[in-house]
């Protein structure tokens, strides 16, 4: 990594850990839950993160980006049963992801690895790649790059991050939409999960809950 991306990659670990409704030590919690394929109570990610239920609901009343079933049952955070372009499947499980970068992260996250299919923004053509916990493999076309952006007053993950975070099947792919987002940046895709190392890291640190539930 150039000194020029590492800068980048400071500031986007800065912006990123400073947007509100992103609770760090729930992440992992969560995503494990969710990735077992089945809507997620609360008293299931209080026991899971090893916390009290009221703590748990004031966390999560934090975190306007949740999504949620007509039982007010948790099913997307980053991870979601509801399609988005981004699909996610592990495990004989098909899951989405709000954005290109939580394809890269999730594997690291929760210790599996997935098999990612996403279009490209510019063109449809489809992205596709393996990601294990230690980063991707396999990415198709090999051309492919991830944007990143780093607001400095961002309002919500989704909004601020996710909705901004795309694959493109090469770096003249992304010419136009970089035209039209002059401060963002397109990476190859191990850059941009390298960009995103610190923030997982955070994450894996932040999960004080015990793995034995």
């Amino acid at each position: 990594m150039d000194t020029d991306t590492r800068q980048f990659a400071d500031r986007f670990t800065t912006s990123l850990s400073n947007a509100p409704g992103l609770r760090m030590w729930l992440v992992r919690p969560l995503q494990t839950l969710l990735a077992a394929g089945h809507p997620v109570t609360i008293e299931q990610l209080a026991a899971r993160a090893g916390r009290p239920a009221q703590e748990i609901r004031e966390a999560l009343a934090a975190m306007p980006d949740t999504e949620y079933d007509a039982e007010g049952r948790i099913i997307g955070y980053g991870l979601t049963f509801n399609p988005t372009p981004h699909r996610y499947e592990v495990n004989g499980r098909t899951f989405y992801t709000w954005c290109a970068l939580d394809t890269l992260a999730f594997p690291a996250i929760l210790g599996h690895t997935a098999q990612v299919t996403s279009p490209c923004r510019a063109t449809g053509e489809p992205v596709r790649l393996t990601v294990t916990p230690d980063g991707p493999r396999e990415v198709e076309p090999a051309t492919a790059v991830v944007s990143l952006v780093t607001p400095d007053a961002p309002t919500s993950v989704r909004i601020s991050f996710c909705n901004q975070v795309h694959f493109f099947t090469s770096p003249d792919a992304a010419k136009d939409w970089l035209t039209e987002h002059p401060d963002a940046r397109v990476l190859p895709v191990a850059e941009a999960f390298a960009v995103g190392r610190p923030i997982i890291e955070e994450i894996l640190a932040s999960d004080t809950s015990s793995d034995c539930c």
